[in-house]
């Protein structure tokens, strides 16, 4: 899953990135709230972390312009401005949670794992597609009660086809959401993850149907059924 995170002060925007990405994140940062909203506009990203004060624009405008632009992305707004009045006016402005500063890391992830997860596909902080289930908490990934062990990048990019089961992703998609800007993806980089996903969670089960499948000419899904066999 790929993360924004637009706050000016470098020494927090830098701890969020290093901090979320030891959980298996994709993270970009901008420092400035224009650089920030250009970003967010033009990126499909599964979360926003959104300063209230910022050079160039303030939260609150760049809050109010994604929604007025149909944006639906999940925004975690931070900010010193700790009264109620204050918290009344981030979330009417179309902000998801509010968390002030100073906040604990620990707390500002239950925050992140509570905006990204999707009710129709989680129990609590299990995703489960078929026989196969993730814990966003324990990075624990079981299938048919087999432990799998995966590394960091093929965590992320299970968890994202399982949040998306059934829908056709192409590599752009993957990238998008699996990789940051700053990462050096290769255009086989996404077949080649692929692979490795479909050797620990498919190849091990061939009495199973596979759960990755791809589609000719547009790009992969996670089938949530298994096709009747004659």
């Amino acid at each position: 899953m790929r993360i924004l995170v637009i706050e000016d002060d470098h020494k927090i925007a830098n701890a969020i990135k290093r901090g979320l990405e030891q959980e298996s994140f994709a993270v970009d940062v901008a420092y400035e709230g224009s650089d920030g909203l250009g970003s967010a506009l033009t990126i499909n990203y599964d979360l926003v972390i959104l300063d209230r004060m910022l050079p160039g624009a303030d939260g609150m405008d760049i809050c109010q312009t994604l929604r007025a632009e149909k944006s639906q992305v999940p925004i975690l707004m931070l900010t010193a401005k700790d009264k109620i009045r204050d918290r009344v006016e981030g979330l009417n402005a179309g902000a998801d949670d509010y968390l002030t500063k100073p906040f604990a890391f620990e707390e500002l992830l239950a925050r992140v794992r509570a905006l990204l997860r999707r009710p129709s596909q989680t129990t609590q902080n299990t995703l489960a597609v078929r026989d196969i289930t993730l814990n966003t908490l324990t990075f624990e990934v079981e299938r048919q009660q087999k432990q799998i062990k995966l590394s960091g990048k093929e965590y992320a990019l299970l968890e994202y086809m399982m949040r998306n089961p059934n829908r056709i992703l192409t590599k752009d998609d993957i990238i998008t959401h699996v990789w940051d800007y700053d990462a050096d993806v290769l255009p086989n980089t996404v077949e080649v993850y692929i692979g490795y996903l479909r050797n620990k969670i498919d190849k091990p089960f061939s009495r199973s149907q596979p759960l990755i499948e791809t589609v000719r000419g547009f790009g992969y899904k996670l089938a949530s059924h298994e096709n009747q066999r004659d």
